[in-house]
């Protein structure tokens, strides 16, 4: 039998089709889908509100993602050259996974990987090249005419860096003179035209730079701006000292090793005919290699890198490849957490879209729809909707993703020098995006419909006036299953540590919330057994209704807990991950601070000369200068290759005792010095250390140096994983220069009157030294910590805002479901205030065991992942957990209540009944 899809209005008609053919299902189907799409159009309406964020959210994502796989450093400094000639600022590690090949891993180097200078030779006598010009990178601060310090050109990311370089690389800017003359003795410089305004200089005038030494005088002989901007004053994103060429090298302090050097060519010589001949030149019979190559690890490439095109941009902003990479890391983690969070979302709202229509599909079988065509008619019903859904989020993903990206910048995730470009090509992903949409709609309605299909006619009209007794046994095992995988996720992050710790929780948390998920109908029934009696004593009419009406309809309780699970579970633990390891960070921070006061400066950093004066200052016990730099750790996890990039510190021993306390477990650092280094309690146990070992560790420059244990210490998450004497860490960074001195002062000692004795003891125009009481403390984290930060917020308040909303959703079909059942009550004497007090006590019923469930499922990884790095319980800012629970509860009210307010408002059952 089928069903009659109109009129017949010819001979054509009368020829016998079948019911199952093709062409009737196909006429079948658009009919019954156009008469849906008007008569559930508030249901439909739901699912296209959430399909428009999916699309959204997945198309600005991916597009971030991929402007972050395609980013690279901004090309400023070498923008005239056709090539840049560096060193190889990555370093490799091979391990063989258990029973696969060989892995490689790479990491990118924080610190300089510098070129021998007599390569320069070898590079001009190349064909076709003009000139091959050596350039070093010194870090300046200059005085202003307050006295204070001038920083550079200002960008996204705040005040910019001054770098000081010889002037004969001022040609692969290429920056001309528009004042002046060259420098031509020691103290003479030429400004860039900004930096020259910003200090109130002029040619012929004196003032006081600060290098890798003491500040010096120097006279200004001349003003230079790029030549490509006419009469601009600078790069824009960095400032320029230019020295003559002998004292540029002995200010950079390395007279054998240049940091770059770059390569002009000659007129209409391509960088295509350019570059082999360059590497063939470093490659012949004697290959020219990295200044560092004795010392480099035995997997490291130590040959010279040519760079061109925007990879020569990479030379001058170290700092890109990095924190390009955990940007692009954590973009890629929070668009796959959407992914799966969309299937979730999307999968439930279309189920409930087409199961609040299964009394009207039973009918439809009962008088002989064929299977065929219900699935067909629901498919084209998905269709319209999704379609027209995925097309709007695809739209609407472009200007998201640009307000993301600012959002971004503004905030400082995105380093100075990083370019995330937006080619034109890109903006396909949003279709791509919408696509994948709409495949996630298409199989949710397939597989939702799917059960009533295949119901005989006879039996889908029982069927549909019923749930099942129980969830499907496929579907409880799945559920039981995938929670034991992350109960035992959970318990292998109690016994790991770090990364593995991390990955481990995360884990565990998204097994946790799709066990949830599975088993949401046995959780309803458990949770019903526990609040029936409240329900029924607090509530009076309405609490015995809704507690008869959730223990009747476990599965669709179920539902409506899941998705609350869902943005309780996620959000829980993406702010308390952080907030524990901040906290307790901070508690150890404030331990280890022993110093009454701290120096800082404006300027790029403080040298040891300064230092040394502050400790000999009368009434300061010890002082010590404080070195930042990253180290790289090999390890293996479960067989594969890693290297850890972490960040560390380099202090004066001696001083120790009287500024930093790390807590020495075990060892003394009275033996720290050079080729000794101090480890963190958790960090040696996870290498089995203890003083006396031995651990290899490579520096920021690459350099392999294997390092005796002279301590193990407590205060890790304050101080970092490893702890070095100073003059073991300096040789390894490209500028050496303190970020603060911390001092302790002696017994009695006046801090006042010791102040004011720093402050004349360092007061210089350029360094520009500040003094203070009650330092901050001392707390390293990791470098993709504020890029974590930002991308949390963004995560947060995105997909939170989503899953709130698909709360929204899921509970308004739900109550649109639910509408002849309150036509029913009212109908059989049910009022009004009854209504409201069963629909208030059933969404109390939903919000609490939502928020119960789904901070166990928050708290179980979480639990396990803070024992293992911090040896203490997780923590969640009370007002972060306030503003979650009050998210719910106004989302499950109005989820609630506002789809029923025509039932609650209509006074006489009779009119509600013939709506």
């Amino acid at each position: 039998m089928s069903v009659a899809t109109g009129p017949r209005t010819g001979p054509a008609e009368v020829r016998p089709v079948r019911a199952d053919s093709p062409a009737r299902t196909l006429r079948t189907a658009r009919f019954l889908a156009s008469r849906s799409l008007r008569r559930h159009r508030k249901a439909w309406a739901a699912v296209f509100a959430a399909l428009v964020l999916t699309s959204l959210l997945l198309g600005s994502f991916a597009l971030a993602t991929l402007s972050a796989f395609v980013g690279h450093a901004r090309v400023e400094r070498y923008a005239a050259t056709s090539a840049v000639v560096t060193g190889d600022q990555t370093t490799r590690y091979t391990a063989k996974p258990w029973g696969d090949p060989p892995m490689t891993e790479t990491q990118s180097l924080t610190e300089r990987v510098r070129v021998p200078r007599a390569v320069r030779a070898r590079l001009a006598a190349v064909p076709g090249v003009k000139a091959a010009v050596a350039d070093d990178a010194v870090p300046v601060a200059l005085a202003a005419r307050d006295g204070g310090a001038v920083a550079g050109p200002r960008s996204d990311s705040g005040n910019s860096p001054i770098f000081g370089h010889p002037w004969s690389a001022a040609a692969l800017a290429p920056f001309t003179l528009r004042a002046g003359h060259a420098p031509t003795g020691p103290r003479q410089v030429v400004l860039d035209g900004d930096l020259a305004a910003r200090a109130g200089v002029r040619t012929g005038e004196h003032l006081t730079l600060q290098t890798l030494t003491a500040p010096t005088p120097y006279e200004v002989v001349g003003i230079a701006a790029p030549a490509a901007q006419g009469d601009a004053t600078g790069l824009g994103h960095q400032g320029a000292v230019f020295f003559d060429d002998e004292t540029a090298r002995r200010l950079a302090g390395h007279p054998a090793t240049t940091d770059a050097i770059g390569v002009l060519a000659d007129p209409g010589v391509d960088v295509r005919q350019l570059y082999p001949r360059l590497r063939q030149a470093l490659d012949g019979a004697h290959p020219a290699r990295d200044a560092s190559a004795g010392t480099r690890y035995k997997e490291d490439a130590t040959a010279l890198r040519v760079l061109t095109g925007n990879g020569r941009g990479e030379p001058e902003f170290l700092e890109s490849a990095p924190s390009r990479m955990s940007l692009l890391m954590l973009l890629a983690t929070v668009c796959v957490t959407v992914l799966m969070i969309a299937v979730l979302v999307v999968s439930s709202t279309v189920a409930q879209a087409v199961h609040q229509r299964s009394r009207e599909m039973a009918l439809l079988r009962a008088v002989g729809a064929t299977p065929r065509q219900l699935r067909v008619t629901v498919a084209r019903e998905i269709n319209v909707v999704a379609v027209a859904a995925a097309l709007l989020g695809a739209i609407g993903a472009v200007p998201v993703f640009l307000q993301l990206i600012a959002m971004l910048q503004e905030r400082g995730a995105v380093p100075m020098g990083l370019e995330l470009p937006t080619p034109v090509w890109m903006f396909a992903v949003p279709v791509l995006t919408a696509g994948l949409t709409l495949l996630v709609a298409r199989l949710s309605a397939a597989l939702a419909c799917g059960r009533m299909a295949k119901l005989r006619p006879a039996q889908a009209m029982g069927e549909a006036q019923r749930e099942p007794a129980q969830p499907g046994r496929g579907r409880t095992i799945t559920g039981l299953v995938v929670l034991f995988l992350g109960m035992s996720s959970a318990g292998t992050a109690a016994l790991q540590y770090g990364e593995l710790a991390a990955a481990a929780a995360s884990t565990a948390a998204l097994a946790l919330v799709i066990a949830c998920a599975l088993l949401g109908p046995w959780i309803a029934r458990g949770a019903m057994r526990l609040l029936a009696v409240p329900a029924r004593r607090l509530g009076g009419a309405g609490g015995y209704l809704a507690a008869a009406s959730s223990h009747a309809n476990s599965r669709r309780l179920g539902a409506a807990i899941t998705p609350i699970v869902l943005v309780v579970a996620f959000v829980g633990v993406q702010l308390s991950a952080g907030a524990t390891l901040d906290r307790q960070g901070g508690a150890q921070a404030a331990q280890a601070l022993r110093a009454q006061l701290a120096v800082t400066t404006d300027g790029p950093g403080i040298p040891d000369e300064a230092v040394r004066r502050a400790g000999e200052v009368p009434g300061v016990a010890a002082a010590t200068g404080v070195l930042h730099s990253t180290v790289v750790l090999a390890r293996r996890e479960t067989g594969e290759p890693k290297l850890d990039r972490l960040p560390v510190m380099g202090v004066d021993p001696a001083a120790l005792s009287a500024t930093l306390d790390p807590a020495v477990l075990s060892g003394t650092l009275a033996h720290l010095g050079r080729g000794t280094v101090a480890v963190g309690k958790d960090r040696a146990r996870s290498l089995d250390l203890k003083p006396g070992s031995t651990v290899t560790l490579r520096y920021g420059d690459g350099a392999a140096v294997p390092l005796k244990v002279a301590a193990v210490y407590q205060n890790s998450l304050a101080l970092g994983d490893f702890l070095f004497a100073a003059q073991e860490l300096a040789p390894h960074l490209a500028a050496p220069l303190n970020s603060r001195i911390l001092l302790g002062l002696k017994p009695g000692a006046d801090p006042a009157a010791v102040r004011k004795e720093l402050a004349g003891a360092l007061t210089t125009a350029a360094l520009h030294t500040t003094v203070t009481e009650r330092p901050t403390t001392e707390h390293l984290q990791a470098e993709d910590r504020g890029i974590g930060q930002v991308i949390t917020v963004v995560a947060v308040g995105v997909i939170g805002g989503f899953t709130a909303i698909a709360v929204l959703s899921t509970l308004t079909l739900i109550m649109l479901g639910r509408r002849g059942e309150m036509v029913l009550l009212r109908l059989v004497g049910a009022s009004r205030g009854q209504l409201r007090r069963m629909l208030g006590v059933e969404a109390a019923i939903v919000v609490t065991v939502g928020v119960v469930v789904g901070a166990l499922a928050a708290a179980i990884p979480l639990t396990a992942f803070s024992l293992a790095l911090t040896g203490s319980a997780p923590y969640i800012p009370p007002a972060q957990a306030g503003l979650i629970v009050l998210t719910v509860v106004v989302t499950s009210a109005a989820g609630y209540l506002l789809p029923a307010r025509s039932a609650l408002r209509t006074r006489h059952p009779a009119d509600l009944a013939r709506r």
